[in-house]
């Protein structure tokens, strides 16, 4: 079979519609283990011709074997392709990205190993999906590939895992349920474990401390693409502190040190540029427990600046992940009991002005309340976030935005039928409390 080479127009004649890149990495087997359910669950019109790529041969085979196992099969059958490739062969990528339609990159921290893959997507006419929380690297490939991608009539859509599928869909899916105009949002999220307690990769601890080290850059970065401003419509949003005391909770509160309020306001900014939606302010929050467990996180937070300050003190970070974060991220990854044992829950509080009200006058005079809940978020949610993305862009192709380029997961899928897809996969949007005056 001939692979094409251009965008759309030769996408019939590629030989997979998606393949899994870093099939062999640690999320990376979560990832293949969901596509084969989507695959056997029969979501796509059509079979699902796929493949998974990556440097071995035999670690890709004991993948494809561990998940017909999970599955309950004696093997996944011969429709799954394996392709040899390298993130550090150029010519192998290409190759990769000329066999397929869509790529799911598992292959981070993105900032190291992430734009030589959507280079050779965008070069080669394929869309690319990934993970990465990291706004400096998903910033950076707006910068570089927007219009490229554009032109070719690709997607590469970032963040597309628990960062921040759950944050940017949520908010979406918050506007849609208020009659109304939604004008602010705050999320809260809250991660709950079983005896065996939760841990994670310490790939996530790497891209964070790198992540950390790098502001300055990230700022510079956003002066270069010159954003334009998101105007505040409606009251404006009030900033907490760094910790406070959340009633509704009945526990303290800190700002979520990830990726969510960056990845929300790019696709704020997006649908009020391009559609002429009303921007939603965003804050994010994460509930943390008890007077005890802010102690302590205050200890090790103060730490964790200190020693980002050296290169010295990252690298013993990045040595010792275990130890400076008193266990939560490991070399192992959590075990699947943990996995089993742990769910997320992220609440949204919205307000807004009812139908026939101008926000642009007055105090917000109707409130929300919405929720998003699901399994363990890094290896269990983050797997379904991104596999779901990847059916929604191949399936629901008429719904995505009219041109390719480089978007947030709510500027490419507002209008397609994601929030329903997670729903059947047990990543489940509810309303709470309806929209009172």
């Amino acid at each position: 079979m001939a692979a094409g080479s251009g965008g759309g127009a030769c996408a019939s004649e590629r030989p997979y519609e998606l393949v899994v890149f870093g099939a062999s990495g640690f999320t990376g087997q979560f990832v293949v283990e969901e596509v084969a359910r989507a695959a056997a669950g029969g979501e796509l019109r059509g079979g699902l011709r796929w493949a998974v790529a990556g440097r071995s041969r035999e670690k890709l085979r004991a993948v494809l074997e561990r998940a017909a196992e999970r599955l309950g099969k004696a093997a996944l059958g011969a429709e799954v392709g394996l392709l040899l490739c390298d993130v550090g062969d150029a010519t192998s990528l290409a190759a990769m990205a000329r066999q397929t339609r869509l790529v799911l990159n598992c292959v981070g921290p993105y900032r190291f190993f992430g734009e030589p893959v959507v280079e050779a997507c965008v070069e080669n006419g394929a869309s690319c999906i990934d993970i990465s929380g990291e706004p400096q690297f998903l910033e950076g490939m707006y910068l570089k590939y927007n219009e490229k991608a554009a032109e070719k009539g690709v997607y590469v859509i970032g963040s597309c895992g628990f960062d921040s599928i759950p944050a940017d869909m949520g908010v979406l899916y918050t506007r849609d349920k208020l009659k109304g105009t939604l004008t602010g949002v705050e999320s809260f999220l809250t991660v709950k474990s079983g005896p065996e307690g939760a841990c994670i990769h310490d790939g996530t601890w790497k891209s964070a401390v790198y992540g950390l080290a790098d502001q300055d850059n990230l700022r510079k970065l956003r002066k270069k693409i010159g954003y334009t401003p998101v105007p505040v419509v409606g009251a404006k949003l009030k900033r907490r502190g760094l910790v406070f005391y959340n009633r509704e909770f009945k526990e303290y509160s800190i700002p979520f040190m990830g990726s969510d309020v960056s990845v929300v306001k790019r696709s704020q900014r997006y649908l009020h540029t391009e559609l002429q939606e009303t921007p939603v302010q965003y804050g994010a929050y994460v509930n943390v427990g008890g007077l005890g467990s802010v102690i302590k996180l205050m200890f090790a937070g103060i730490l964790f600046l200190l020693l980002m300050k050296f290169s010295f003190g990252r690298k013993l970070l990045i040595k010792y992940p275990e130890f400076f974060s008193a266990g939560r991220f490991t070399k192992k990854g959590p075990t699947q009991k943990q996995m089993d044992g742990t769910s997320f829950t992220m609440t949204f509080f919205g307000e807004g002005y009812s139908e026939g009200t101008d926000p642009r006058n007055g105090k917000p005079n109707v409130k929300i309340c919405t929720e998003v809940k699901g399994p363990e978020p890094g290896y269990i949610a983050t797997p379904i976030a991104m596999v779901q993305a990847g059916v929604s862009l191949l399936e629901d192709a008429a719904s995505l935005p009219k041109k390719g380029g480089v978007y947030s997961p709510g500027a490419a899928f507002s209008k397609t039928k994601l929030i329903e897809r997670l729903n059947k996969r047990g990543v489940e949007f509810s309303v709470i409390s309806k929209p009172e005056a």
